[in-house]
């Protein structure tokens, strides 16, 4: 490496972005041989990993805040983020600042040599090399992609989850769910313990499960989740049993989210005051995940679901807390995306569609969006060129007891937080009426 190697984090993001050929390069060879030249071994005393195509950030979040709760030291790693590199590792609570990741990818550098490494891979090493230096009690570690070929599992959990298996990345993954549940059935470990967090897996997960010698603890089968009333709902197996309140994340599936991180806390074996989980499963909060606004009147919600899936449990959470008006949806989705699977999956929902260009190498603009939508609810949507302009839009047209429902990837929350974080939505340069289809 030349003198010339990035000093901030801003260059570091900009200098990994450029490492690699290819975004996404499937396969453990490059980060276990760089990895091991920078000695990293365990990045906690324990360490659990948690995949799926859903739920995935949610899990990560309740197993932080319920160890936190007990008062475990505990490092978390997600992605994407929304807007700040950081999200992406924290350690007891905050992110960690830019000092530690440019220690860290200065460590991952050093060790490379002329591996070639993806950007989701020089995070990783990062990551578990500041792990590794914060002494912590549990190292909670969400899956990026799949899970047998993505760069978190070379590291052995204790505990292994799998929150839900659909139809998300198909071309990498396959384009059923028992295909794609071999896939996210990589993470699992012989004899060790596997939460399984919906009542009806791939039977290709379970298969896995069984050869290793897997501990597999289901969902509906194994552990529960009941409602009691509207404010509190009970977790139980056939050992323990405890009421707890509602979530903070409010949409009925968090609830799922919430009994599965339980379930993979008891599955370590260690003690958890029995506050904790109270507390914890109270605590707990992700952004963009029905994350919540007000503007003169009108409910915004901003969300990341961006499969069928996804925008089936959107439309569940909508109908359990109904607006008293209108709601409008704000829909941007990446190129690769069943966008009509997701409004099929949401139209009894949603009385108006607002569709928004996205940029970037996945991105597609909204004409090209609706296009795609033909024959669907959103047909006649109208089309913006970004994010801020449909949003602005849409909060133009709101009338007091309207809800607006920005949502549809990562891309689309993090353009939409900072304007109403600002409270201020950009103005509308374009037309509110369809665009001619091309």
């Amino acid at each position: 490496m030349s003198s010339a190697r990035p000093a901030t984090l801003e260059q570091w993001l900009a200098h990994i972005d450029r490492q690699h050929p290819q975004p996404i390069a499937m396969g453990l060879e490059r980060v276990r041989e760089v990895a091991a030249r920078m000695g990293l071994q365990r990045p906690a005393q324990r360490c659990i990993v948690v995949g799926g195509t859903n739920g995935k950030g949610s899990t990560v979040a309740f197993i932080e805040a319920i160890a936190r709760a007990a008062g475990w030291t505990v490092g978390a790693y997600t992605s994407p983020h929304l807007l700040a590199y950081n999200e992406r590792v924290r350690i007891d609570g905050a992110d960690v600042d830019d000092a530690t990741l440019v220690a860290g990818f200065n460590a991952v550098e050093d060790a490379r040599g002329d591996t070639a490494l993806t950007y989701f891979e020089y995070g990783t090493l990062c990551a578990l090399w500041a792990f590794a230096r914060a002494g912590l009690d549990l190292a909670v570690l969400e899956v990026g992609l799949g899970g047998r070929l993505d760069a978190v599992n070379i590291v052995d959990a204790d505990v292994a989850v799998i929150t839900t298996v659909d139809i998300d990345h198909a071309d990498w993954l396959g384009s059923d769910r028992e295909a794609i549940g071999a896939e996210k059935a990589g993470i699992i470990r012989g004899w060790k313990p596997l939460i399984l967090g919906e009542i009806d897996p791939p039977s290709s997960v379970l298969r896995r499960a069984y050869v290793l010698g897997a501990n597999a603890i289901r969902f509906g089968s194994d552990f529960f989740a009941e409602a009691v009333d509207a404010d509190t709902w009970r977790w139980r197996d056939v050992s323990f049993r405890i009421e707890l309140p509602q979530p903070a994340l409010w949409a009925p599936v968090q609830r799922a989210n919430a009994a599965a991180a339980i379930a993979a806390l008891r599955a370590l074996d260690r003690p958890v005051p029995r506050a904790a989980w109270a507390r914890g499963v109270a605590a707990a909060q992700v952004a963009g995940r029905l994350q919540r606004f007000e503007r003169d009147g009108v409910e915004v919600l901003v969300d990341v679901g961006h499969n069928p899936q996804a925008a089936a449990a959107l439309g569940t959470a909508l109908q359990a807390r109904p607006a008293s008006g209108r709601t409008l949806a704000v829909y941007a989705a990446l190129a690769d995306k069943d966008a009509a699977g997701v409004v099929a999956a949401l139209q009894a929902r949603i009385d108006r569609w607002y569709l928004a260009g996205l940029e970037g190498a996945r991105g597609q603009g909204a004409a090209q969006l609706r296009e795609r939508l033909a024959g669907t609810a959103a047909a006649g949507a109208a089309t913006f060129a970004d994010v801020g302009q449909a949003l602005a839009a849409a909060l133009e047209q709101a009338r007091r007891g309207d809800r607006v429902l920005v949502f549809g990837s990562f891309h689309t929350v993090a353009e939409a937080l900072p304007r109403l974080q600002a409270g201020v939505a950009r103005a509308v340069t374009s037309t509110a009426q369809p665009l001619p289809v091309r």
